[in-house]
């Protein structure tokens, strides 16, 4: 999944203007290959990122920040998005193709936990596969409900609409939606008033 999630990772960085971003404290929740965590420490190198993933997923991690010469601005926090200490006083909170596991109350519990570790003015920055509103276009990321349906307990494409809710009762405000050019995936950016 690492080589396929580089162009998203970049888009994410780009995205949230990494380039420009000051001392920025990343959390990357269930970070695995630690692609989208790393994309934005390249754009910016005053960013210090934390991962967090199991810990023998991290170990992939943490290599991926030695060959891209980050590993000194790259921590790690093993265990359970679930269940772990996040920290506080992030000034982004990544969560990349993990919402779509889990239903919609279990959703708003990892939201409000992203929500209390970011700043004020923090953001939550989510990769999905997000259908339309009607729920079949576009095709690819509709027919991600269907993988949804058969390999998870409670899982779902959920539509932005549904997104937005899940957000906002977790705190959020200001929910944005970007498509990715050339991919199923969408960008959703909340922001933490």
């Amino acid at each position: 999944m690492g080589p396929m999630m580089t162009m998203p990772a970049m888009v994410i960085a780009e995205l949230v203007g990494a380039s420009n971003g000051g001392d920025w404290k990343v959390l990357d929740l269930a970070a695995g290959h630690g692609r989208f965590g790393l994309a934005i420490a390249r754009a910016n190198p005053r960013a210090r990122i934390v991962a967090l993933d199991w810990e023998h997923v991290l170990e992939v991690a943490v290599e991926n920040a030695r060959a891209a010469g980050a590993a000194d601005r790259y921590d790690t926090i093993a265990g359970s998005a679930f269940e772990v200490d996040f920290g506080e006083g992030y000034d982004i909170v990544l969560i990349t193709n993990f919402l779509h596991h889990f239903d919609r109350d279990t959703n708003e519990q990892l939201l409000r936990k992203a929500h209390a570790a970011l700043k004020p003015g923090g953001r939550a920055v989510t990769l999905e596969f997000v259908p339309g509103e009607d729920r079949v276009s576009p095709p690819g990321a509709a027919m991600f409900s269907l993988v949804m349906l058969a390999t998870t307990a409670a899982g779902d494409a959920y539509t932005f609409s549904e997104y937005e809710a899940m957000f906002r009762n977790a705190g959020f405000a200001d929910n944005a939606i970007e498509r990715i050019p050339g991919s199923e995936q969408s960008v959703i950016i909340s922001l933490k008033p």
